[in-house]
């Protein structure tokens, strides 16, 4: 098939899309992509919904892009025409562009994030606005003839008349994570990403400072900020941990590869117990023992791979870092499972099989 990857999705910032073009590409298809990406934050484009300064400036510069995107598309009409269209992540205005200028091709979003469901982790408040994220939720899945989705427990939010739409996908890893994996890491743990609810920081910060008390904290890299940022160093106080605030998604791999424990989210929110978040995947084709939340979805899908605790249990938490760094043949079995797991099942060419076998 002719696939054109499509919309303002940022591969550097969110691989996801990427896994799955490359996924297609590997398997044969042809794949090319008409792509602006828009370097605006999750947190941006709720506030465009809700601030009309900030609605000014997004919708401003969505605009520019969506010319040249249109203009791009002169490209692929004719014979050239793509049989289906893949929108990237966080496309929920981009399917409504692609539809309107392939109104006969089959359009592929995918439906990473609920944008009601992102903005209430992202501390965003009031009934209208949740509303009307709901309804750009409805109206974007509606849009699609095909949408992907990252977990059942997603999967499972779509309206009854939608669900018939939907596949699931796992996120995946690149191929950069894999290809930095070390044979012999420090024997140390790592957390990247946002500091939002759904990661569980604060429940990380505890868990650290709990085996700095002790004499049992090893070498520790905390990578990322966010709005529970603030919090999250007050608990930790002076804990022997090294804060990076932003880290090159290029570097990334193997700074989290150098380390041999990779921590997973451990929120207590709503969307917390239906995600598996990218750094999982990423931690584990990278080779790190993997700790994460006990939760349905991360079970389903990780199995015996990964090592659980339950949701915001910091001595859970403590407990499962310290008998990893103590027992040597044990660290060494989880990281093994884990990169097995993800060569086997996380791959490009692995995880898109489900899709594939949706457009063949």
């Amino acid at each position: 098939m002719r696939i054109l990857g499509f919309g303002t999705y940022n591969i550097a910032a969110h691989p996801r899309v990427g896994i799955l073009l490359e996924g297609l590409r590997d398997r044969g298809h042809t794949v090319v992509e008409l792509n602006e990406p828009l370097r605006v934050s999750t947190e941006g484009r709720v506030a465009a919904l809700s601030s009309p300064t900030a609605a000014l400036a997004f919708f401003g510069r969505l605009a520019k892009n969506w010319g040249r995107l249109i203009a791009g598309t002169r490209r692929y009409r004719g014979g050239s025409a793509p049989d289906a269209i893949l929108v990237g992540y966080l496309g929920h205005f981009d399917v409504l562009l692609a539809r309107a200028l392939y109104p006969r091709t089959t359009i592929i979003l995918d439906h990473l994030i609920y944008a009601a469901d992102t903005a209430a982790d992202r501390g965003a408040t009031g009934t209208v606005l949740r509303r009307i994220l709901a309804g750009l939720d409805r109206l974007a899945l509606g849009t699609a003839d095909i949408v992907i989705y990252d977990t059942n427990a997603h999967a499972n939010l779509a309206p009854d008349a939608l669900a018939h739409k939907g596949v699931v996908v796992p996120v995946g890893a690149p191929d950069a994570w894999f290809e930095a994996r070390q044979d012999d890491p420090d024997t140390g743990v790592v957390f990247y990403g946002l500091y939002t609810p759904l990661q569980g920081t604060t429940t990380i910060a505890r868990a650290l400072r709990l085996l700095a008390d002790s004499g049992d904290l090893p070498k520790a890299t905390m990578i990322g900020t966010g709005q529970d940022y603030e919090e999250v160093r007050e608990i930790a106080g002076d804990a022997d941990i090294t804060w990076v605030d932003w880290a090159e998604s290029q570097a990334l791999p193997a700074i989290v590869a150098s380390h041999s424990i990779g921590l997973g989210i451990f929120g207590t929110t709503d969307k917390a117990q239906r995600v598996v978040p990218n750094k999982v995947y990423q931690s584990m084709a990278a080779g790190c023992a993997t700790i994460t939340s006990g939760t349905e979805p991360q079970r389903a899908m990780l199995g015996d791979a990964a090592t659980y605790v339950p949701p915001g249990d910091p001595a859970a938490l403590a407990d499962a870092i310290r008998t990893l760094v103590r027992d040597r043949a044990h660290r060494q079995e989880m990281r093994d499972r884990a990169f097995d797991l993800a060569s086997r099942a996380f791959t490009h060419r692995a995880v898109i099989a489900p899709l594939e076998e949706r457009l063949t």
